[in-house]
């Protein structure tokens, strides 16, 4: 890299430092919440989408406790896929659950394929 290359790199990075303004621990602390649910999916090799707001189980079956939830349309990071108990909702039928962070949710209420959108030779 020259040189001149390189202090044309640093200033337009100086520029864009100005553009957004000092950084404080509030603003560290809001961006780390709101930013939470992509480090859970940059975290995992896979990603998957609610289509309605779903309950998160310790277990791959509604009998499991719920720690909780995912909003609809929120991305989620995925690291598998396993069976477990029967889940009929919207005229569908499926005993895959799929495995978060947080828990398992069913792949019923999961955008894509029967899996959650994720590969078959995703299983645990």
């Amino acid at each position: 890299m020259s040189t001149r290359v390189f202090a044309r790199a640093a200033l337009v990075g100086a520029g864009a430092l100005s553009l957004l303004g000092p950084l404080t621990a509030a603003t560290a602390t809001a961006a780390s919440d709101a930013d939470r649910g992509g480090a859970r999916i940059m975290a995992a090799p896979y990603a998957v989408v609610p289509y309605e707001t779903v309950n998160v189980r310790t277990g791959p079956a509604r009998p499991f406790p719920s720690v909780g939830t995912v909003p609809a349309n929120q991305p989620r990071g995925a690291y598998c896929w396993e069976r477990g108990g029967t889940v009929s909702d919207y005229g569908i039928t499926n005993n895959v659950w799929v495995k978060l962070a947080e828990g398992y949710v069913s792949a019923v209420y999961l955008k894509g394929n029967e899996f959650g959108d994720l590969p078959a030779s995703a299983s645990c």
